[in-house]
Order: structure tokens, then C-alpha cells, then sequence
């Protein structure tokens, strides 16, 4: 990449967490964070947040009059974007840009103002701007009183390395010198789910490990929901303060044949790694997170993909959405969190129920996938 953009922080909200010592601690021990929770009268598989970070957001709602009409998705975004800005040294009321991003915004909101119309034949007031998706990053600029360009977008699950990307536009097209990106999403809701299980794409497993990503010889389709958000300090040029450096970005989209589906190969991740690879050869990757949502059709296309990039040296795989579930449009920041955390410590994360046949004692390199229905992908690659 011609202009150098760091990374001087990162915060998330998962199922692991938000602390960082403990996020470190749950990717360092082979038990997933999945729970099984009673949503709309079924019980089923869920990425959930913790005891102490819900009663976090819920002290976040009563602090503001202003936020008790809020989704959770919005409350998690400033929740993490609080602490990304503290952990970069930035202020609130600094000259930065926000772009959060969500695949499905205000989900639990909809679903209750929805409720009510059909029951009265009218709704509240507010039930327009709560439930838009630029209410993400409005809210988020409003509670860091930031004065930079503010954008919002849904782009399914690939959305916060979308965010990722525009934010390095900006910050190349010098219109910006920081830049505030990620994605946030609340889904843990009776019609989400159900329309999970209408894809027939959701985990009914009573393995100990519920959801299967990443295990390519599996009979049935394993995802799971998750809720949570991550959000990224993106900076202009090589910072001292730089927890990671962007060393190439990469993006491509499909011809849709299908409402959901990628091709068997996964045209549009071979060209968005191709992309991102840039200069480098592919033997100078040591590692990939990948998106490998627990589907079938989606776990194989993306490793059919990296097998006709990488040849016959592929590089280290994992992933993370087998402990913390599909989080949606979070999904790929919460990734690049898990790539971070193997720069930093020179440790690898593995999937603990894949047989690896060595693992890498060293990492210069990682690249990031995600991607959305209908071949929406972007690849992003990581160093120290």
C-alpha cells in the first residue's frame, strides 16, 4: 500500500467479553462461548453477551435520557467506540470520521415497534429514526462529539471491513487524518432467528462444539448467532502508537446465481486475496482468519478459494465464529481483533477440534476474510 494506515487500538463486545486481559484469556483455551438461551419459545445456540457487560449497557441506556429509546446495537457501538477512542489517546469532540456499519440495525427495536403496529394500527414516534441504520454511526458521533464525516452502511457480513475500507479511502484521499470503523449487531431475536432457520443453515448440534466452522468433512450446517461489537482506530501514516499495520486491502463481488450463495470456489474471495496480496508473494502469508461461518457450502467455497490462491503451501487457518458465533456485520472486526492478538503475542489461535498438522511458532503476516450474501468479499491483510 502506497500511504501506510495504522491500527492504534481496537475494542470489542462478544461473548468472550470486553476486557481485553479476558478476551485474550477466552482465545488462549479450546472452550467455545456459546450458551444455549430460550428465544422465541425454542431453546437454541447463541453468542450472548456476559452478565457484566449487559448490566454494562444497561447503566450505558439509564446514564442519557436520550439513550433509553435506543437499540442495543447502537448502545453496544458506543460502548466499544468509548474505549477504542480512550486506548488511542484520541478526545472526544477530535477531529475524526465514524463509520459503523450493521447487516441488520435495530433488529429488536423493529421487531417491537412492528409488534405494536399490528396490534394498534400505529406506532411511536421515534420508531423512524431508532430503527434506520445510519442511527449507528449518528449516535456514536454524537456521544464522541466528533467532527469528521459520519457514514453508515449495511453490506450483510462483510459490513465492518467495509467500514475498514472506506475508512482508508478517506484516509488516502487526505480528507481525513482518523478515522473511527467497525460494526455493531444485536440479532438474538425470535424472527432473525427464524429466518436463519428458513436458510436452513442453523445449529440444532448437540456435539460439544455447536458450531462446526472451519470442519470440512461435516454432514450438517452448523451456524450460530452471535451479538457483539468491534471497533478499530485507524490513523494516517506508521504511528508509534500502532497496535498493527494495514498492508494491503482487497475486495470483490459475484455474479448473484443464488439470493445467499457463493460459487463452489469462491471466485470473489480468490480476487479479493489476490488483491490484498498486492506485491507479496502468497508464501509470505503465515496466517488466515477466515469468515467460515459453520455452513457447509460456505466453510468449503472459501477454503476451495485459498487452496487456488495459495497453491500448495497454505498458510495457517482459523477462525473464531466457533467460540463466539456469526456476529453478522461485527463479525469481520472481531476477526481482525483475533489476527491483532496472534501479532501481538506470537501465539496461534487454532480451531480445537481440526487436526492441524503443525502450528506456526511466528507471524508476520495475516490476512483477514469476510464476506456477505450474494459474494460481497474483502480481504484484509495485517502486520506488525
Amino acid at each position: 500500500m502506497k500511504t501506510p494506515i495504522s491500527i492504534t487500538a481496537i475494542s470489542s463486545l462478544s461473548a468472550l467479553g470486553a476486557d481485553e486481559t479476558i478476551i485474550e484469556l477466552g482465545y488462549s483455551n479450546s472452550k467455545h462461548s456459546l450458551t444455549l438461551k430460550e428465544i422465541g419459545g425454542q431453546k437454541v445456540w447463541v453468542g450472548h453477551l456476559t452478565k457484566k457487560e449487559k448490566q454494562a449497557i444497561t447503566t450505558l441506556r439509564n446514564s442519557d435520557s436520550k439513550y433509553k429509546n435506543l437499540d442495543d446495537s447502537v448502545l453496544f457501538a458506543i460502548y466499544s467506540s468509548r474505549k477504542a477512542i480512550e486506548k488511542a489517546g484520541w478526545k472526544s469532540g477530535d477531529d475524526f470520521g465514524v463509520n459503523i456499519g450493521s447487516s441488520r440495525g435495530a433488529t429488536s427495536l423493529f421487531e417491537e415497534y412492528h409488534r405494536s403496529y399490528l396490534k394498534e394500527g400505529k406506532t411511536a414516534t421515534l420508531t423512524s429514526p431508532t430503527t434506520t441504520l445510519g442511527n449507528i454511526s449518528s449516535w456514536v458521533a454524537h456521544d464522541l462529539q466528533s467532527k469528521g464525516p459520519v457514514i453508515s452502511h449495511s453490506i450483510t457480513c462483510s459490513t465492518a471491513l467495509h467500514s475498514l475500507l472506506n475508512g482508508i479511502a478517506w484516509l488516502r484521499g487526505g480528507m481525513a487524518d482518523k478515522f473511527l470503523v467497525g460494526g455493531s449487531e444485536a440479532p438474538l431475536t425470535s424472527f432473525t432467528l427464524a429466518q436463519m432457520k428458513a436458510l436452513k443453515i442453523y445449529s440444532s448440534s448437540n456435539e460439544e462444539y455447536p458450531c462446526q466452522a472451519l470442519e470440512l468433512e461435516k454432514k450438517k450446517n452448523t451456524m450460530v448467532l452471535g451479538e457483539g461489537a468491534a471497533i478499530a482506530c485507524l490513523e494516517k501514516g506508521v504511528s508509534d502508537k500502532a497496535i498493527a499495520r494495514i498492508v494491503g486491502i482487497g475486495y470483490a463481488t459475484e455474479i448473484l446465481e443464488h439470493n445467499v450463495s457463493i460459487s463452489s470456489d469462491a471466485k470473489c474471495f480468490q480476487d479479493a486475496m489476490k488483491m490484498a496480496l498486492g506485491e507479496f508473494s502468497p508464501d509470505e502469508i503465515d496466517a488466515i482468519v477466515m469468515h467460515a461461518p459453520g455452513t457447509i457450502k460456505g466453510d468449503v467455497s472459501e477454503y476451495q478459494a485459498i487452496k487456488k490462491v495459495f497453491c500448495n503451501k497454505t498458510p495457517f487457518l482459523t477462525t473464531n465464529k466457533w467460540k463466539v458465533g456469526h456476529t453478522f456485520g461485527a463479525s469481520g472486526m472481531l476477526s481482525i481483533e483475533m489476527a491483532i492478538l496472534m501479532l501481538t503475542h506470537q501465539r496461534p489461535i487454532p480451531v480445537p477440534f481440526i487436526a492441524y498438522k503443525s502450528l506456526p511458532d511466528s507471524f508476520d503476516k495475516i490476512m483477514v476474510n469476510a464476506v456477505g450474501f450474494g459474494g460481497n468479499a474483502v480481504s484484509i491483510l495485517l502486520s506488525l
